[in-house]
């Protein structure tokens, strides 16, 4: 079979479903149930305008449960509203409903792009971050060498020497860690409720880093290298299907190259479902505050 004739048959088949397609929509159209939310019910049709079918993403799954019968319908449904789990999917037979399984798959195409896109350097530029990279070279040799991530040429330490304020009491570091969109989406909320706490708080801050293809250790190289009081990295988290957006700030004080993980602190699943960005970062100055203080961290560091 050549080219032509495949592509003739591609054609052919295409052409037959789309009007399979228009005699089925005819003959039974499909109107849009509303969603059973006191019931727990999932709405069974979906409405096609111009052969343009909605965007999952529009489809608001934690309204409705998708199966019949639930025992306590409104109970499950108020406990999946909190939650990001897949709850309450539904099957037919052994298998997930087209709906779940297109969600998970769109939920894995973005945890896909969140790790393996480059981040938007925009931000970092526009908050006036003083913008270095680790030794790594590329996304490919980040994923690949988590050594890397951790280390600095000499060059690179000498221009942070130069560029950022020494001994200040709080020294800021942002990296796209593992998720592009976790840094896109949360940077300029936290960032900027965080520098304001610390200003109500009285502490000084030095110069921010942004720091490309970094891994968490590479703070303590920092630290020892510009020695301030505590230091903060906002970086990505590792994506996943309920979210591919989330970030982390790790916190320590006075850390140092080869320091024991008990001796750091960390505020996690920072995005718009989970901890707010913006009062994210007004803990974080509390908890610097606090840290300042009592002049630790990590697992002795008492936030009462």
């Amino acid at each position: 079979m050549n080219d032509d004739q495949l592509k003739r048959i591609v054609e052919e088949v295409l052409e037959t479903m789309k009007k399979s397609e228009e005699s089925l929509r005819k003959s039974t159209p499909l109107e849009e149930e509303p969603k059973a939310v006191e019931s727990g019910k999932a709405p069974q049709g979906t409405v096609v305008e111009d052969d343009v079918i909605p965007d999952i993403l529009l489809d608001d799954y934690t309204s409705y449960l998708d199966f019949e019968n639930p025992v306590n319908g409104p109970e499950f449904l108020r406990i999946k509203k909190k939650t990001d789990a897949r709850m309450g999917l539904g099957r037919c037979g052994p298998r997930y409903r087209t709906k779940a399984y297109l969600r998970m798959l769109m939920d894995h195409a973005g945890a896909y792009d969140a790790a393996l896109s480059e981040a938007p350097e925009d931000i970092a530029k526009d908050l006036r971050m003083v913008m270095v990279k680790t030794q790594c070279q590329d996304k490919d040799e980040y994923l690949s060498r988590p050594d890397l991530g951790r280390m600095f040429d000499e060059e690179t330490k000498k221009h942070i020497l130069e560029s950022c304020i020494k001994n200040a009491d709080v020294q800021i570091i942002l990296s796209e860690g593992l998720s592009s969109t976790a840094m896109e989406k949360n940077t300029s909320s936290v960032y900027q409720a965080l520098v304001q706490g610390l200003k109500i708080e009285g502490l000084t801050s030095g110069a921010p880093l942004y720091v490309k293809y970094a891994r968490v250790p590479a703070m303590d190289v920092i630290t020892e290298l510009l020695q301030p009081k505590v230091t903060i990295m906002l970086i990505g988290e590792r994506p996943g299907l309920s979210t591919f957006a989330s970030m982390s700030a790790y916190l320590s004080y006075k850390g140092k190259v080869g320091m024991p993980e008990s001796l750091r602190n960390v505020i996690s699943n920072i995005h718009e479902n989970g901890i707010n960005p913006s009062e994210a970062g007004a803990h974080l100055a509390s908890v610097v505050k606090r840290m300042m203080e009592q002049k630790i961290s990590g697992t002795e560091f008492k936030m009462v």
